[in-house]
C-alpha cells in the first residue's frame, strides 16, 4: 500500500503487515535511511496517483451525496468516466 507521511507509524504498519501488506510511506528527510528508502520510481507512482485523484475532485468524486450504495457507485462511476472521456479528448485531438 502506498501512503502518505502522515501515515507513518509503527502500529500501523504492524496491523497491515499482520493482514498480509506492506504500507510504504516516504520517509521524512531527518528520519534515518530516507535515502534508501525514498525510492523515485514508487514516488512518481505516488505523484501520479495523487494528481489523478486531485483530478478527480475536479468532477465532484467527493461530494458524493447518493442516499444509497448503488447510487454513490454510480456517481463515482460517472466522475471517472467523465475524467477518462476528458483524457482522451485532450490526449487525442
Amino acid at each position: 500500500l502506498l501512503g502518505d507521511e502522515g501515515y507513518l507509524g509503527k502500529d500501523l504498519a504492524a496491523e497491515l503487515k499482520g493482514m498480509g501488506y506492506v504500507l510504504w510511506t516516504p520517509y521524512r528527510r531527518n528520519m534515518e535511511g530516507a535515502k534508501k528508502h525514498n525510492d523515485h520510481q514508487l514516488m512518481a507512482i505516488r505523484r501520479t496517483i495523487e494528481s489523478d485523484f486531485s483530478l478527480l475532485s475536479y468532477y465532484n468524486a467527493e461530494n458524493n451525496r447518493a442516499r444509497s450504495l448503488a447510487g454513490f457507485q454510480q456517481r463515482l462511476e460517472i466522475a471517472i468516466l467523465a475524467y477518462n472521456m476528458a483524457y482522451c479528448l485532450e490526449r487525442f485531438n
